[in-house]
Formats: C-alpha cells, sequence, structure tokens
C-alpha cells in the first residue's frame, strides 16, 4: 500500500522533478491551504534543528505575517499549536503536513499583531515554547504549528512543521548511514556544436546562478556527496571558457569567451576534487524512450560520450551508477543500462557498478524503511541497486523559493530522517537522498541540508561508495508505471530526431580526420530527458538543429546552375566548394542527364570524380557532354561519399548549346587565317618601298624589274614590251611632276581611275 501511495504521488510530482514545473514547497495538500489562506504566514526560523536539545530546551519560532485579508482584523494575532506526543510514523507525518494546525491539541499563548491588523500590513513575530512543558521528553518528532486567529479566536492561516527532540547525552538509537546524489545536469543549450540556443547557461554558471549554487553548497560543507554529472553540461561549459560562440538560429550573435564558464569549471574541480563522481551518459538521454523505440545504438553512443566528463574535469570517473530518468525503468531499459553501464550482480565490489534508483519502484517491507541496497532482475540475472528515498527526494526537491518554504522543507528533511531512525532504533540502516536532476535550491537551503547531516546526532553521514557495499535487502519490485509513458519523449518527435541523425551521418561520411564539424552529440542533445514535459521547446531545439545540418551541408556544394556548350558536343564546366570551417573533405562526382534522349554525359575518368578540398577551397572540372538538338537540357550533379552515400539533394545545372560547332569554327579559323597572310604581306611590301625612297635608289640603272622580269615605269606603272620607258602619255621626262592626286592614289597603293589595279602580289 505505501509502496503505492509513493507511485501515486510520484507521478503527481514527476513533471516537477523532470524540470518541467517547479517541486512543491510540501506535501501536495497543504500547499494550496496555505496559498489560499486570508493571513499568510512566512517561517524564517524554527528550532531545534539538528541540534541535541536537552530536557530544558526551548521551541523557538520567527516568522512574519501578512493581511491579505483585503479589510482590517480587529485583534488579529499568533499562537503556537503542538502535541506533547512523538508522531509515530513517516505516513503519520505526511498527514500532519497536510493538515491545519487546529488538529494539533496544545495551544500557546496568543502574541498580538497590530500591525498586520490593518488591511495589507504586515508584521514580524517571535514564540517561544518550552519542551518539557508540553512534554518533550524522549526522542522523537513532535509537530508544531502557527496559527493566526481574530478576537473571536477564528483561525484565518497556519501551518505545521516539525521539531526533533534529542537529548544531550542520546544513546537510545544507532544513527542512519546518510549519502548524497549531488546532481550536476542542465537544459540542453546548443542546436549543432557551434550555435547555441540561448545564453541562459551563462547565467547558470555565474555567481547567484543555479549551477554554481550547488557547486559552492557542496564546497563550503564536510560532508561527502557523489556527484552525477551530465558530460554535456561540462562540454556545453568548456566550450564557453575556450571559444567565442555564437546564440541564436535566426538572429545570431556571436559572445566572446565566458569568464563564467571557466571560474565555474575551477570552482567544480576544486570543490569535487575530494569526493566520488559518475558520469550520466551524454546528455542523459530519454533512455526509456530510446528502448521503447529501438534507438538502443543512440543510447550506445550516449555512454560513448560520456567520456568527455574526463576529458574536462582532469579524471576519471570514480564511481558507476545506471541513473535512468525519475529512477524509473522498465525491463528492457534495465537489460540495456546493464549491459552499457557495466552494472554488477548483487555478490559483485560496489565498484562494479549499481543501478541507482528510486524506492517507490519497490515494495516495503515490513518493519518500516528498508536498507538502501537491494536488487532487480534483469535479462543478465539479478543486478545490485541502490534505492534512494523517493519521499526525502520530493521535500528536498521542494521550490524553496517562496517566503518561508525553505524553514518548512529543512524542518520536514530533519523530521523524515529522525522518523526513519526512530521506527529501528537499534538497527543499523542506510539511506541515500537523490535530488532532481534540474534541482534548483537557494545556495542556503543546499548548504543546510548538507550542515544538518553532518551535525543531526541520528544521521551518520556517509560516502555513497559505502552504502553500495552493505548486503542488499530482497525487495519485490513494482515495475514501471505504464502511466510514465506520457512523460517520455514520443514516437513522433523522435522519428524526426532519427531522420536529422541519418542525414548528419551521411554528411560526416564525406570528412577526412581530423573531423571538426560533427553532429553526433547534437542529435544525442535533442533525445534529452530534460525535453521531458516541455514539447514546444523541445521541438524548437529540433527544428534549430536541422536548421543548422542544413546550413552546414549547404557548406559543401556546387555552385554552377547554368552552363553554355559551344556546339552539339564539348565539355561544361562544374565548379565544387568547400566553405566548412576547418574541415577538409572528399566527395565523389555523380552526374548524370535528365533527358539522355537529347543529352549524354561523356566518360568520365574515376580519378577525376574524387575531389579533395581543404576548408575554404573550391575545384572546377571538366565534364563531356553531347546534345542532340538545340534548347536547353539539364544534368544532375550528387556529391556522395567514397561509400556511395547522398547527403544532400544534388545540384541541376541548365546546359544551353551556342549551336557553333568544330567545322564552323574550323572555317572561321581558316578565313581569318588568310586574311591575316593578306594583310601581313602588303605591309611588308609598303616597308620595302618606305626604305627604297628614304634612301634615294633612283640612279641605279633605270626601274626595278618586276618579279616577272617586266621592266617598271618610275612611275611606278608596268611598262609592255617593246614600249620605251616614257613613251606612254604623261611619263616621259617633260610629263612634268605628277598631279597631286595622282601621286596620292600610288601612295596609298590604289589605282588612278581608268588603269586596272595591281594585285596583292600576283
Amino acid at each position: 500500500m505505501r509502496a503505492a501511495k509513493r507511485t501515486a504521488a510520484l507521478l503527481l510530482l514527476l513533471p516537477a522533478l523532470l524540470g518541467s514545473a517547479p517541486a512543491l514547497a510540501a506535501p501536495p495538500a497543504a500547499a494550496p491551504a496555505r496559498d489560499r489562506a486570508q493571513v499568510q504566514i512566512a517561517l524564517s526560523y524554527l528550532s531545534p534543528r539538528a541540534e541535541p536539545t536537552g530536557k530544558r530546551s526551548v521551541v523557538q519560532v520567527r516568522g512574519r505575517i501578512t493581511n491579505r485579508t483585503g479589510h482590517a482584523v480587529p485583534g488579529l494575532s499568533v499562537r503556537l499549536r503542538y502535541n506533547g506526543s512523538p508522531v509515530g510514523s513517516r505516513g503519520q507525518l505526511d498527514q500532519l503536513a497536510e493538515a491545519q494546525p487546529a488538529s494539533l491539541v496544545g495551544t500557546g499563548t496568543p502574541s498580538a499583531l497590530p500591525q498586520a491588523a490593518a488591511s495589507g500590513g504586515a508584521q514580524d513575530f517571535t514564540l517561544k515554547l518550552d519542551t518539557r512543558a508540553v512534554g518533550m521528553k524522549s526522542f522523537g518528532v513532535y509537530p508544531v504549528g502557527v496559527e493566526a486567529v481574530n478576537a473571536q479566536g477564528q483561525a484565518l492561516g497556519g501551518v505545521v512543521s516539525f521539531v526533533t527532540f534529542v537529548t544531550k547525552n542520546a544513546s537510545d538509537f544507532k544513527p542512519v548511514n546518510i549519502g548524497w546524489v549531488w546532481p550536476l545536469a542542465d537544459r540542453m543549450h546548443r542546436a549543432d556544436d557551434r550555435t547555441f540556443l540561448d545564453d541562459r547557461l551563462a547565467g547558470e554558471l555565474a555567481a547567484g546562478g543555479r549551477l554554481r549554487g550547488l557547486v559552492d553548497a557542496a564546497e563550503q560543507t564536510s560532508t561527502p556527496v557523489t556527484w552525477a554529472i551530465d558530460p554535456a553540461l561540462l562540454d556545453d561549459a568548456a566550450y564557453m571558457r575556450d571559444h567565442e560562440y555564437t546564440v541564436g538560429t535566426s538572429r545570431r550573435q556571436e559572445k566572446p569567451k565566458s569568464k563564467a564558464a571557466k571560474d565555474w569549471l575551477a570552482a567544480l574541480q576544486k570543490a569535487s576534487a575530494g569526493d566520488q563522481y559518475f558520469a550520466l551518459p551524454y546528455a542523459d538521454p530519454d533512455a526509456v524512450a530510446l528502448v521503447r523505440y529501438r534507438m538502443n545504438k543512440d543510447l550506445s553512443s550516449a555512454y560513448d560520450e560520456s567520456a568527455v566528463a574526463a576529458q574536462v574535469l582532469g579524471r576519471q570517473p570514480t564511481a558507476r551508477y545506471a541513473w535512468p530518468p525519475a529512477g524509473m525503468a522498465g525491463p528492457a531499459t534495465l537489460d540495456q543500462l546493464a549491459k552499457l553501464g557495466k552494472v554488477g550482480g548483487p555478490d559483485s565490489s560496489a565498484a562494479d557498478g549499481s543501478f541507482l534508483l528510486s524506492d517507490a519502484m519497490f515494495q516495503d517491507p515490513q518493519g518500516g524503511t528498508p536498507r538502501a541496497t537491494t536488487t532487480v532482475q534483469t535479462g543478465a540475472g539479478a543486478k545490485r541497486v541502490v534505492a534512494y528515498d523517493e519521499k526525502l527526494s520530493q521535500i528536498v526537491s521542494a521550490d524553496v523559493s517562496e517566503p518561508g518554504a525553505a524553514v518548512l522543507a529543512q524542518q520536514r528533511f530533519l523530521a523524515e530522517t529522525a522518523m526513519i531512525t526512530a521506527e529501528a532504533p537499534n538497527a543499523s540502516r542506510t539511506l541515500v537522498v537523490a535530488p532532481s536532476r534540474h534541482w534548483d535550491p537557494t545556495p542556503s537551503f543546499a548548504k543546510n541540508l548538507l550542515t544538518y547531516t553532518a551535525a543531526a546526532p541520528w544521521l551518520k553521514k556517509q560516502p555513497l561508495d559505502k552504502i553500495a557495499k552493505v548486503a542488499p535487502q530482497e525487495r519485490a519490485s513494482t515495475g514501471y508505471p505504464d502511466e510514465f509513458e506520457r512523460y517520455e519523449l514520443g514516437p513522433a518527435y523522435l522519428a524526426q530526431v532519427r531522420s536529422i541523425e541519418r542525414r548528419a551521418a551521411a554528411f560526416a561520411t564525406i570528412m577526412e580526420p581530423p573531423i571538426n564539424v560533427d553532429y553526433r552529440r547534437a542529435v544525442l542533445r535533442a533525445e534529452s530527458a530534460a525535453w521531458r514535459g516541455r514539447s514546444g521547446r523541445a521541438k524548437q531545439a529540433r527544428d534549430a538543429l536541422a536548421t543548422e545540418l542544413d546550413r552546414g551541408i549547404r557548406k559543401v556544394r556546387v555552385l554552377n546552375k547554368k552552363v553554355s556548350l559551344a556546339g552539339r558536343s564539348g565539355q561544361v564546366l562544374v565548379t565544387v566548394v568547400n566553405e566548412l570551417p576547418d574541415q577538409k573533405i572528399r566527395v565523389v562526382l555523380d552526374i548524370s542527364s535528365k533527358n539522355s534522349a537529347k543529352l549524354q554525359i561523356g566518360r568520365i575518368d574515376d580519378r577525376d570524380r574524387v575531389i579533395e578540398l581543404d576548408a575554404g577551397q573550391k575545384t572546377t572540372k571538366r565534364i563531356p557532354v553531347q546534345a542532340a538538338g538545340n534548347g536547353n537540357f539539364q544534368i544532375h550533379v550528387q556529391l556522395l561519399s567514397a561509400d556511395g552515400r547522398k547527403f544532400d539533394d544534388g545540384q541541376d545545372i541548365t546546359v544551353r548549346p551556342t549551336g557553333y560547332g568544330r567545322a564552323a569554327l574550323v572555317i572561321t579559323g581558316g578565313g581569318l587565317a588568310v586574311l591575316v597572310a593578306g594583310v601581313g604581306a602588303r605591309a611588308a611590301r609598303a616597308r620595302r618601298r618606305r626604305k627604297a625612297e628614304a634612301a634615294g635608289d633612283h640612279s641605279a640603272g633605270g626601274p626595278e624589274p618586276r618579279v616577272d622580269g617586266t621592266p617598271e615605269d618610275p612611275t611606278g606603272y608596268a611598262v609592255p614590251p617593246g614600249v620605251p620607258p616614257g613613251a606612254l602619255p604623261g611619263t616621259g621626262p617633260s610629263a612634268g611632276p605628277a598631279r597631286p592626286a595622282e601621286s596620292d592614289a600610288a601612295a596609298r597603293d590604289v589605282p588612278p581611275a581608268g588603269l586596272p589595279g595591281r594585285g596583292n602580289g600576283d
């Protein structure tokens, strides 16, 4: 029955324990009653706490009362309520915590609150109670209530808490050995490895942030803890410490290296140096969902990637625990976790590994709270289990940000542990406390819990490994509740993640070592249990990852969209570029015609199809093609990995034949050659003539013979055979100088009108 009640309570609080909503400051029924109270009571101090009390000690309560009735309350006062007999069981603790102070039989002297009597007024108060006068004489837990009443004695609000009484020379009980699991995990903050979805982690790591507070609280006390660390958190912090980073996927912001991340990692190394730690699988995956949907390889990859924890902290994990989300898992998940987490059997050394499970998975034996060690059956036989106390974990995981909540939670923690000791005062007991993975206590609350653990006479602080060595106590398993399935990552969401994973894996096959662009960890972050109960944020993160993957894939592409082909056959140019930062690639060109009847691809040598490019490089390949007819034709260029895998959709290129083939080019070239030769011959003759004129070479015995032996008249015209020189009209010595027009014509190598023109040297 008690196990069923714990499981029901866990179902109510599961969203809080998974971090999708704040946990309640007290058991579920009590907090709403206080919230509805007309007068708010917030306790700031309650003693005795963890110290021995003695016979003449005093119960002292301090707090503040606020009038929220909306009107004045004449005669408003506050008083203590109490029971003189100790609580008999942990179940009775639950009942009293949910009750109002009026359920307690004893009544203290009222103290007037004139300032709080006014509408909206508030006033601090202090109340005291002599422990001997009310009957607190033996070790045990005693309920104490604080009640606000009006002049007629009507209760307007109240809270119930507990004090633990123990004499200074107490020797009538054996302390309970208690160990702490100290979780360090967070939401997933990155899409791909270089892009952060937001910059919230910087605030969590800085002074006053949640994660910095957890580290400082553990460092400031001597109580040993076993750190449960998500390697993805360390990976994020180390990247922020070592690199400038980008925030946002649409509006991108560049951030400098984070000093907060650097300081936090240094503080963590110092605080955890003397403690044990174990690494969760990378990104703390939703192991139950992954196994349910046959994604065991992803779970295995998460364990492989957990090695990053040792790289960042500079030391290997000193403990090994398999801790499923919420401490609950079914048989198939336990089988996988036992294999991957190397969980040992009941008779093996504790160093060989254990499950860390909620005790809500097991039935309670008779005789009160059992030992923390037990076993669970898996496909590989019985395996060792360290079962943490679910009720205590709920109490310490409470939201203590509201006024008075921290005092109530601290006193309840002390009361529960004292009650466990009182159940079997002469038995040696073990107890483990494991707060929620996304525990968000105030720094003082976290520190006080560890301080009280060390100071309380009924508790004995122990490292978790010593508790794990205790012989297991057999307990029947209640199994994994079916109702938990609605909190898991769903099949539609994971199907999309699987699609991203396949594309990323294909993209990775084109990269040459060393590989600096990797999406394996990014996919694991999308499968984190931290997304449970946060479906909207999970989809945004998944879509952001898909966007960043698309952006990365587009950096390796074919640049051409249109090319020209001179004639019906020839070569077209295809250019491939690699814009990935710091990443060498190797791709294979696969080219096909989209209309092979109109355009055919020629043979391409295998060596020409393989392209290797360093970061920022591009290259151009010549592709032989032959077109049948005019028009635009398309070829499809696909970049493949060496094993033939596609990583994108490829590129369509339009080929446009120009219509000028090889024969046309030969004819055109021949014509140009003849023209150039003729112009050259004419230029040579003109140069020879100018040289002769410049030398005055006219007395050398007559005109220079032509190439055919015909003498030439001094005027430059041919003289027919048998005709003496100068016999033609206008050519004799008396003819006088040539007319200007005729001289100009001769200089330009153009015949005067009426005379046959000269050829080009023939």
